[in-house]
């Protein structure tokens, strides 16, 4: 991990920065309140990178019986390249484990190609496609899936 950064639990605190990296980051931003719903959904996870005291990156998941469906992963702008997507899934995957859970699945636009490196490094394998998923371009995901054990 990144000097001086530690990862936790997303906190109702975070949402004002958490929104100003999801405007930056994805072109359907999700609504803050999607965000507060899910600080109190029981089956997910969503935890934070910080540096000094400053929210960098999150990541989310739904729990699904033994599976865990990454919903977003984002890294502020400023701190990309210093691998807290990876730092982040990785925790996300220690936790999943500990709850039994035995793959993690996820959608990805193909023309993302830093974050299908990501996942392709993490072990991430495609397994199927949802046609015209993205609703602001019609794009298709790729659906990548990782069997934990």
């Amino acid at each position: 991990m990144a000097i001086g950064e530690k990862i936790r639990r997303m906190q109702l605190e975070d949402l004002d920065e958490i929104m100003a990296i999801e405007q930056v980051s994805f072109p359907t931003p999700w609504a803050r309140q999607s965000y507060e719903g899910e600080l109190y959904n029981e089956l997910s996870c969503y935890l934070v990178s910080e540096h000094e005291g400053r929210v960098t990156g999150y990541v989310g998941t739904w729990f699904i019986f033994d599976e865990a469906h990454i919903t977003n992963v984002a890294v502020h702008p400023e701190f990309r390249g210093r691998r807290l997507a990876e730092e982040l899934l990785t925790t996300l995957e220690i936790i999943a484990v500990g709850r039994g859970v035995r793959k993690m699945t996820l959608e990805v636009r193909p023309s993302n190609i830093s974050a299908l490196r990501l996942y392709r490094r993490l072990k991430y394998l495609p397994i199927g496609l949802r046609k015209g998923y993205y609703i602001d371009n019609g794009e298709d995901a790729l659906i990548m899936a990782k069997n934990l054990f």
